[in-house]
């Protein structure tokens, strides 16, 4: 992290955090924000059902909410990006405050509640976007939905034509009953209809399901039997969690899902578990509490063919990115992996 860097987030930290973070955006839209480039090696160049990746350190849906800062992000040396979560129609989300700093645990609360403005506006931002790497988008459903299931495939339709891939968020806790999406026959039936969604609409993009910490083995069980039948391209494991086990933080008890640091253990765990029960058969992407490339590399050695990170760039900067990769790389060549997907699963059993 640079001077510069580390002043601009002391800056932004004496500040409400959802106005920094939005910020933070329009910085980056105006081109004030680090470059480099997509990071990039023999060893960390990969692909990802089908995505071809310079690397695999992408930034989590959540950041970039309505595909403003597409161009920037994509050249801030991350392997692949995701923007999102879009609605089919626009909606402002759950009342401020709704974004809550915990220094002391380096975590972050948000109970923002899919606050967007649309998927028509955010596909023709992702229409006007130049990209350096795979561009996704995660798809929501709207609060007051008749049909939530419906609102995935809508989303898929409107904004499908101007990204790589898609991601089916039935995991935010901040939408009320949303994870009931993931019982088994629910999630069957909305899978149906987001692949028959894609089908329609003549794509041939990936769809990667994104789900909860928080399931039992039973409910991860059903998760990984029902991805499989439905033949999606990946599951990214995981989102928030409404956990606050170990916090310190007099914010703890603010409701809201928690991401950072005290995610990581939980989420590695789940990952290593779908990592078993779907023997390599499908690929996982490793988020939660990444803020190393230390941390990278262990979701990578506990299943995932790739990681995203967003919360740690709150304490790390956008830099953050780069440095995981280059630290990434590091890694693989000390313990002698030609490519990174040749590390994918090598230590699961610690977790399980």
């Amino acid at each position: 992290m640079t001077l510069t860097e580390r002043a601009a987030i002391a800056v932004l930290h004496r500040m409400d955090p959802e106005r920094a973070h939005g910020l933070s955006i329009r910085a980056l839209a105006l081109g004030l924000a680090p470059a480099p480039g997509p990071v990039t090696s023999p060893r960390l160049r990969t692909e990802l059902a089908g995505l071809v990746l310079p690397n695999p350190v992408g930034l989590a849906a959540g950041y970039d909410k309505n595909a403003e800062a597409v161009t920037a992000l994509s050249r801030s040396g991350f392997g692949f990006i995701e923007v999102g979560a879009a609605t089919p129609r626009p909606q402002p989300g759950n009342p401020r405050p709704r974004l809550f700093r915990l220094p002391e645990d380096r975590g972050v609360i948000n109970r923002f509640g899919f606050n967007n403005e649309g998927a028509e506006v955010i596909a023709a931002r992702l229409a006007r976007a130049e990209r350096a790497v795979p561009v996704g988008l995660n798809l929501g459903a709207n609060k007051d939905s008749a049909d939530r299931a419906a609102d995935f495939a809508t989303v898929l339709g409107i904004a499908g034509p101007h990204v790589d891939f898609v991601t089916v968020n039935v995991s935010s806790p901040n939408t009320e009953k949303l994870r009931d999406l993931q019982g088994k026959a629910a999630l069957s039936e909305l899978l149906a209809g987001v692949l028959a969604a894609r089908g329609r609409a003549h794509l041939r993009i990936p769809v990667f399901l994104k789900i909860a910490p928080d399931l039992t083995d039973a409910e991860l069980s059903d998760v990984a039997e029902v991805a499989l039948e439905r033949r999606i391209d990946g599951i990214i494991a995981t989102n928030t969690t409404l956990s606050r086990d170990m916090l310190r933080s007099p914010l703890a008890r603010e409701t809201g899902g928690l991401s950072g640091a005290p995610l990581f253990t939980r989420s590695t765990k789940v990952l290593a578990r779908l990592s078993a029960l779907t023997a390599g058969r499908l690929p996982l992407i490793g988020v939660g509490g990444i803020s190393s490339a230390d941390h990278a590399y262990a979701k990578i050695r506990a299943g995932a063919s790739a990681v995203q990170l967003y919360s740690a760039l709150v304490w790390g900067g956008l830099s953050l990115a780069a440095d995981i990769a280059r630290g990434l790389d590091a890694l693989l060549m000390r313990d002698g992996f030609a490519n990174v997907a040749d590390a994918v699963g090598t230590a699961r059993e610690e977790w399980l």
